[in-house]
Order: structure tokens, then C-alpha cells, then sequence
């Protein structure tokens, strides 16, 4: 997935002193630095995390800060994603879906992929009023979804898995909802006003898209092995090279190992905290959960093939030669996950 990015830069420092004092450019302070009962230290920088703080994804971030990060330093999540980690040097961590990895790993070798968070098999939904029952019924088909984004290469994946090429049909760009009702312009409204007679993307927008046209009208296509989100933590080489950042990163992905232990077996305060941090009701995040395997580590031999063929995907749309397999290698650093 790939959301807007935001990035901030502060100036912190550690102020020691057990009284409330006034503003260090307070007038009654410029005369009397020797009255002055603290000291100013350069604090560690914070952990920061870009992400996108739209989607059910990145909430074990967030939960994992508030319930189990043991860091020297505190975290912080500011919306964006993998990009922000190659043009600015104050993020140290990024999530995004394995798209956005690919992307900006082609040009930035020095990003790393060391955990993931978790795996999304979205699905696809279609009017059975529209003469859809198979996949190859949407041949001709106006299908909606969100260009440039692993929703994409999810459509054309499972298009192509039933022989259907992405000349066969046309997309029909939507927003997503996260709450009903939906507006006219997000996807299901648009399936609900037939505007479009499929859509694939992302949850909650499949299940909301399903509710909308009722689930007896509803055609719905989900296949983990054509197309899996591997929505997943990233750094860089150079935040693993300085010990006390690689400290801090290994306390996060600690931290998000035992928030993954909690979401393996949600209960009802789950549900609740992913549902206030996105927009959503609780009835719906629990509907669409199974539909996320929280996972942390990956196999090789199932990773790999994954990332190698969606990347020549990729390399054609965005006019490059594909990355190469020694490189795709090196993409994946199990050194942090090693180091628990």
C-alpha cells in the first residue's frame, strides 16, 4: 500500500529537575543562568517510525509502543512509509506493503527488510447481477481498485491466475471506506451504484463492499498463494550500523513479536483498540481478522518467489530492469529477528 508521507525533524533535549520552571527565553531567565536548577542534555533521538496510520496493518505498531516497547529511547509513528526511509535520514523505521519495499529498493540498496508484521489475502468482490461467477467473468469488465499499489498487483495477479490479461479489463480507480456508510466515490459505493462490476483491495473495504450489494449478490474471489500482502518492517544498513539505533530497533521488533502473540488470539479489547485507532467498528475488524496472518519471520524458499515475480511485475510498469536475485537476498535481513 502506498499512503502519503509525512516526515518532522525536532530538536530534544532531557531537562533534569523535579520543579516546574519557566520557559528557558522567558525574560526573568536572561539575566540569571546561575540561578538555573537544571541541566541540559542531549537526549537519545526517538525511535521514528513512518507508516501508513490509515489501515488495520499498522496497529500492532502502535499497540506494541503503548503496551510492551522497552527502548532507550521513546517511538513514534508519523504517517508515511518505506519512501521516507531513503529521503530522510531522521526515520529509522518504515512499514509499507512488499510493493512499496520493491519499488524503493531498486533504487536505494541500503534498504533492509527485517520483520513482518503481517500477511493480508485480500479479496475480491464482484456483482453476481453483473454475470460474474468465475474469475473469467470479468473479462470486459469494469473492475475498481487503486493504480500503483499492492491492490493492483493483486487484481491483475488473480485476473491472470484465471487467464485473463489486464487488456482484458479496465480499472476504475476508487477510494477506499473504513466505516459504513460508504460515499459515492469510494469502491463500495462505487459496486453498490454499478459503477463498477468488481473491486479488489484491502479490508475493510471488500467486507463493507459485500455488505453493501448484500452477500447473496456477492461473487467473492481470495487465493493466498496467487497474491498475499507481506505488509512488512523496514530500516536501512546504515540505522543497523549504529549500535545504539540497532538497540532500540531489536526492543521494537521484541516488542512487536509479543503484540503478534496477543493478536494470534484476539478478544474483544482488541478489536476495540484496532478499531478506535482506524475508524472502524469493532463488529467488522473482528468479521475481516482471519483474513490477516500475523506472522513476524518468513521462510526463503516462500518469500523469495513472491518478491522475484512480482518484482518483474514491477520493474515493467515502472520501466526498469527487474532486481536482480543476489540483490533480492540481500533485501532480507533476519539479523534483528536473529538477535531476539
Amino acid at each position: 500500500m502506498q499512503k502519503p508521507n509525512k516526515s518532522h525533524k525536532h530538536c530534544e533535549y532531557t531537562i533534569t529537575n523535579s520543579d516546574p520552571i519557566p520557559h528557558l527565553n522567558h525574560p526573568s531567565n536572561m539575566y540569571l543562568p546561575h540561578l538555573l536548577p537544571f541541566t541540559l542534555l542531549p537526549s537519545i533521538s526517538a525511535l521514528k517510525i513512518a507508516t501508513s496510520l490509515q489501515w488495520i496493518e499498522h496497529t500492532p505498531q502502535a499497540y506494541a509502543i503503548k503496551n510492551f516497547y522497552k527502548g532507550s529511547s521513546t517511538a513514534t509513528l508519523s504517517s508515511g512509509g518505506v519512501a521516507n526511509l531513503a529521503s530522510d535520514s531522521s526515520i529509522d523505521l518504515a512499514a509499507n506493503a512488499e510493493t512499496q519495499g520493491l519499488k524503493q529498493y531498486a533504487n536505494h540498496k541500503s534498504l533492509r527488510l527485517i520483520y513482518i508484521i503481517t500477511e493480508v489475502s485480500y479479496r475480491l468482490v464482484a456483482r453476481a447481477d453483473a454475470g460474474v461467477k468465475s474469475l473469467s467473468d470479468l473479462k470486459g469488465k469494469k473492475i475498481g481498485s487503486m493504480p500503483g499499489t499492492s491492490a493492483a498487483v493483486f487484481v491483475q495477479r488473480m485476473l491472470a491466475s484465471a487467464g485473463v490479461s489486464d487488456t482484458a479489463y479496465s480499472i476504475v480507480s476508487g477510494n477506499v471506506c473504513m466505516k459504513a456508510p460508504c460515499g459515492s466515490g469510494t469502491l463500495p459505493g462505487m459496486l453498490a451504484g454499478k459503477q463498477v462490476d468488481a473491486f479488489g483491495i484491502w479490508e475493510p473495504a471488500v467486507e463493507l463492499g459485500i455488505r453493501a450489494i448484500g452477500a447473496n449478490n456477492a461473487a467473492v474471489f481470495q487465493n493466498g498463494t496467487v497474491y498475499r500482502e507481506v505488509y512488512s518492517l523496514y530500516t536501512t544498513t546504515d540505522k543497523l550500523s549504529d549500535p545504539k539505533k540497532r538497540a532500540d530497533i531489536v526492543a521494537f521488533v521484541s516488542a512487536l513479536n509479543q503484540t503478534l502473540e496477543v493478536y494470534n488470539h484476539p478478544n474483544a479489547s482488541v478489536y476495540s483498540f484496532v478499531a478506535d485507532r482506524v475508524g472502524m467498528d469493532a463488529e467488522v475488524v473482528k468479521a475481516v481478522w482471519e483474513d490477516h496472518k500475523w506472522s513476524g519471520t518468513w521462510k526463503d524458499a516462500e518469500l523469495m518467489p513472491l518478491l522475484v515475480d512480482e518484482d518483474v511485475m514491477l520493474a515493467k510498469s515502472d520501466r526498469r530492469a527487474p532486481i536482480s536475485r543476489a540483490d533480492l537476498e540481500k533485501f532480507l535481513d533476519k539479523s534483528v529477528i536473529e538477535a531476539l
